[in-house]
C-alpha cells in the first residue's frame, strides 16, 4: 500500500511540472509580507519549554523565547538578551548584564512587562520543583550550586547558585568551574519566563491548548496554535532584534501525511519546504524538471558515529564468544580490523554521491570546536589522524600477520567470529553492515575472519544489544551536548555509566592500555581553568583512544536533501541546544532554491566565515 502511495506522488509531482513549466532560478528575496509555510505529521505534546527534552516540542521555545546568548550562523557565541558577561578568577561564578527595554507580550503582541534577571531566577526554580517533572532539571545537576539537593529536598530556593540583582543583573553560582559553562544557555531549562505567569498556571504553563498559555519575548510570538490543525508564528514586533528576523509569518499546518504528501505540494508552489526522503531522492535526482530542484542541508557536526569493539561479550556460544574475547584483546587484531575497513565504501550505502563528505577520522568531528582560530582535530596529537584515511590493504595485511602468530599462542582459533548487529528497521544499516562484512572477509581472508551480520530488535534496540553486550563489533553515535571535547568521551569514561570501554576493575590483558587511556582522561578533566591545555589534554586522551583502535571513528551524520525557499546558510549554528531551530536571521526567496543557488550561498558563507576568523 505505501510503495502504491509513493508511485502515485510522483506521478503526481512530475505531472505539476509539465503543467507549471520549470522552476526559476531567481534570487528576489520578499520579505516585506513573506509567509512561508510548511507541514507537519506530529503534534508537540507541550509548549512548555522548561520541561520538555524534546528536539521536536522544543522547537517552538527556540523560535518564541529569546535566551542569555545565541548562536550566529558561523557557530560563534554572540550576545542575546545578555550584552556582556564576566567569569570569575576561579571559575565559580558568572555574571551577566541584560539588555534593558526587552518586553514580554502576550499571543495578541501586546506588552505584558519588561523581561528581567529575576524572569531567569523563577524560571529555574520552576524547572527545580520536583511536581512539574521538568525532564531537564537533571542537566543542572552538579552544575548549578544545590540545584540537585533543592530538587531532592525543595528546601530553601535561595541556597541555589541563581540570583538577581536589581533588573538587569544575574549571577549563576557553579559547583566547579565548567569551562563549557556559556554552551550550556541556550537549552529550554535556561530559557526565563515570566514569574506572576508561572505563579498562576503552575503546570498548566505552556499546555498545549492553545497560544495563551505563554509570553513571548523571542523573534516570534504563536499567535494561533490548533492542536492538530495549525500553528501560526508571527514576527515579535517589539524584540530587540527585530531588524534581523526578515520572516513575517510562518505556517506550519498538520497532516498525518506530510513526509509523503509536501514534495508535490512544494512543487505545486502551496508549501515552500519539503524533505526528500531516501525513497524518493534518486527518482527526483534522475528527472531532468526536478534534480536541479533538491539541494542538500548544512554539513552537521552534532553527532559522531564509530564502531566500538565488544570486550566482555555475552552473545551466545555458537558465536564463541570466548575465543573473540581473546582475539580483540589483541592490538594487532583491532589493528588489521580498523585498517581493513573501507569506510567510504560503506557509506555509499546512505550517501552514494559524496560519501567522502561523511568520513569522519576522530571522535570530535571537525569544526565542532576551536580555540584560538585552532580547530580542535588539529592540535598536535590529532592533526595526522584527522587529516588520514585508516583504511589500508597493505597495513591490514601487516597487521592481521602479527596478530595471528600471536592469538595462535593464546590459543585463538579461526577464523574468529564476528557478530555485527544492526537494527531490524533500517535497511540503510543492514546493507552497510553487509557491505563492510564482504569487504573485509575479501581483504583479511575467510581463514582469518568470518562476519556473522545478524538484525536486532527494532524496538529497545540500545537496551537489548548494546546494554546486554550481545555484539562483537556495533555501530553507535553520540551527540553533542555541550561546547567541549569532553562531550565526545562520555561513551569512554570509566566515571559515567555510558561507558562501553572496559571498567578499571575487570581483568583483562588489555587492562594496562585501558588504564593508561583511563589516565589521560582524568588529566584532561581536571584541567579547568587553562583552555589550550584542557584542549591539548582531550587531544591526546582520544589520540590515544583511536592508536590503540579501542576504537573505529566512522563518519558524521548524513546530509539531508531537501526543497526549500530559504537560504539554510543563514540560521544560527551550533551543535547543541536550540540554536538550528530558529528561523531568526533567515531570508525567504520566492522560488525554491535550485541547487545551484544553494551551492553559491555556501560558498557565500565559507567566505564570510573565512573573513570573520582572519579578523
Amino acid at each position: 500500500m505505501k510503495v502504491e502511495k509513493r508511485i502515485v506522488l510522483l506521478l503526481l509531482c512530475f505531472s505539476l511540472l509539465f503543467v507549471s513549466g520549470c522552476f526559476g532560478t531567481s534570487k528576489i528575496v520578499d520579505n516585506e509580507e513573506s509567509t512561508y509555510r510548511l507541514l507537519y505529521s506530529s503534534e508537540v505534546s507541550t509548549l512548555n519549554y522548561l520541561v520538555t527534552s524534546s528536539s521536536h516540542e522544543i522547537r517552538v521555545g527556540a523560535n518564541v523565547i529569546d535566551t542569555l546568548v545565541e548562536y550566529d550562523s558561523f557557530g560563534n557565541l554572540i550576545p542575546s538578551l545578555a550584552t556582556s558577561w564576566k567569569v570569575s578568577e576561579d571559575g565559580l561564578s558568572v555574571t551577566f548584564e541584560l539588555r534593558e527595554g526587552e518586553y514580554w507580550v502576550n499571543e495578541k503582541g501586546e506588552k505584558i512587562a519588561e523581561v528581567t534577571a529575576k524572569d531567569f531566577v523563577s524560571a529555574m526554580q520552576y524547572v527545580l520543583t520536583k511536581e512539574y517533572e521538568s525532564e531537564t532539571a537533571k542537566l543542572l545537576f552538579g552544575l548549578i550550586k544545590n540545584a540537585k539537593d533543592y530538587y531532592d529536598r525543595q528546601g530553601d530556593f535561595r541556597r541555589v547558585g541563581v540570583k538577581s540583582f536589581g533588573n538587569y543583573t544575574l549571577v549563576y553560582t557553579l559547583e566547579q568551574p565548567c569551562p563549557y559553562f556559556l554552551s550550556y544557555l541556550t537549552y529550554g531549562c535556561f530559557m526565563p519566563a515570566y514569574g506572576p505567569l508561572l505563579d498562576e498556571l503552575k503546570e498548566q504553563f505552556g499546555a498545549a491548548t492553545g497560544p495563551d498559555t505563554l509570553y513571548y519575548n523571542g523573534a516570534y510570538r504563536l499567535s494561533v496554535f490548533k492542536p492538530q490543525e495549525k500553528r501560526i508564528y508571527q514576527k515579535n514586533e517589539e524584540n530587540w532584534d527585530a531588524d534581523r528576523v526578515y520572516i513575517k509569518r510562518i505556517e506550519e499546518t498538520y497532516n498525518s501525511e506530510a513526509a509523503t504528501l509536501a514534495p508535490a505540494l512544494a512543487l505545486r508552489g502551496e508549501i515552500d519546504y519539503a524533505a526528500i526522503h531516501s525513497d524518493l531522492l534518486d527518482t527526483f535526482m534522475d528527472q531532468e524538471n526536478t534534480k536541479d530542484l533538491v539541494s542538500r542541508g548544512r554539513k552537521k557536526t552534532d553527532y559522531s558515529f564509530f564502531y566500538i569493539f565488544n570486550f566482555n561479550p555475552k552473545f551466545d556460544k555458537r558465536y564463541e564468544p570466548q575465543n573473540w574475547k581473546k582475539a580483540v584483546q589483541n592490538e594487532n587484531f583491532r589493528l588489521a580490523i580498523m585498517s581493513a575497513m573501507d569506510r567510504v565504501k560503506a557509506l555509499r550505502v546512505a550517501e552514494p554521491n559524496h560519501p567522502e563528505e561523511l568520513l569522519l577520522n576522530t571522535i570530535t568531528p571537525p569544526n565542532f570546536i576551536r580555540f584560538e582560530e585552532e580547530d580542535y582535530t588539529e592540535f598536535p596529537a590529532l592533526y595526522d589522524i584527522s587529516k588520514r584515511d585508516s583504511f589500508n590493504k597493505d597495513m591490514a595485511v601487516i597487521y592481521k600477520e602479527k596478530a595471528k602468530q600471536e592469538l595462535k599462542e593464546v590459543g585463538c582459533t579461526f577464523p574468529v567470529k564476528i557478530l555485527l548487529r544492526y537494527r531490524a528497521n533500517s535497511t540503510d544499516w543492514a546493507n552497510e553492515c553487509i557491505v563492510i562484512a564482504q569487504q573485509m572477509e575479501n581483504l583479511l581472508g575467510k581463514d582469518f575472519v568470518k562476519f556473522i551480520v545478524e538484525a536486532g530488535p527494532s524496538q529497545n534496540f540500545t537496551s537489548q544489544v548494546r546494554e546486554r553486550g550481545d555484539y562483537a563489533m556495533l555501530k553507535c553515535n553520540w551527540g553533542a551536548d555541550y561546547a567541549d571535547p569532553q562531550t565526545f568521551t562520555e561513551f569512554f569514561d570509566d566515571d559515567l555509566a555510558t561507558n562501553l570501554l572496559p571498567s578499571k576493575e575487570e581483568k583483562l590483558s588489555i587492562k594496562p592500555v585501558i588504564d593508561t587511556y583511563y589516565e589521560l582522561l582524568t588529566k584532561a578533566k581536571e584541567s579547568v581553568l587553562d583552555i589550550k591545555e584542557r584542549y591539548t589534554a582531550f587531544s591526546e586522551a582520544e589520540a590515544f583512544l583511536i592508536k590503540h583502535a579501542l576504537v573505529i571513528p566512522f563518519s558524521i551524520s548524513p546530509v539531508s536533501y531537501q526543497m526549500t525557499k530559504l537560504n539554510i546558510y543563514e540560521s544560527s549554528y551550533a551543535s547543541f541546544g536550540v540554536s538550528t531551530s530558529r528561523y531568526k536571521g533567515m531570508k525567504y526567496y520566492k522560488v525554491i532554491l535550485n541547487n545551484k543557488i544553494v551551492e553559491i550561498n555556501k560558498a557565500v558563507w565559507e567566505k564570510e566565515k573565512k573573513q570573520k576568523k582572519d579578523g
